[in-house]
């Protein structure tokens, strides 16, 4: 028997953004965006006319990325571990919360 909630709602529907489109969003460089994608930090879709296109999810962590590195003055893979670990820590104290939710 699973002890995780079942959520009746629907997911939310995931957009995709073009290369340019996700550089003038995230305020990233080519370069640095070219780094994310080839770490596998980011994965991309590929659009018919083979296009590189990308997740809007995605946009947050790049910001989260970019500020942390710039902060900490990080390395890219630094920074890439530490929003990750963030990451983790965000889903099991989520996790947590429905398990003592689940207890009431």
């Amino acid at each position: 028997m699973s002890m995780t909630k079942k959520s009746s709602s629907l997911p939310t529907p995931s957009r995709v953004l073009a290369w340019e489109e996700f550089i003038e969003v995230t305020g990233i460089t080519p370069e640095h965006l070219q780094e994310l994608v080839s770490l596998g930090w980011i994965e991309t879709r590929i659009s018919a006319s083979q296009a590189q296109m990308f997740h809007d999810a995605d946009i947050y962590r790049v910001r989260k990325l970019e500020r942390i590195c710039g902060d900490f003055e990080l390395p890219v893979v630094g920074g890439t571990i530490i929003v990750d670990l963030l990451e983790r820590i965000d889903r099991l104290e989520r996790m947590v919360r429905d398990l003592h939710g689940l207890e009431d």
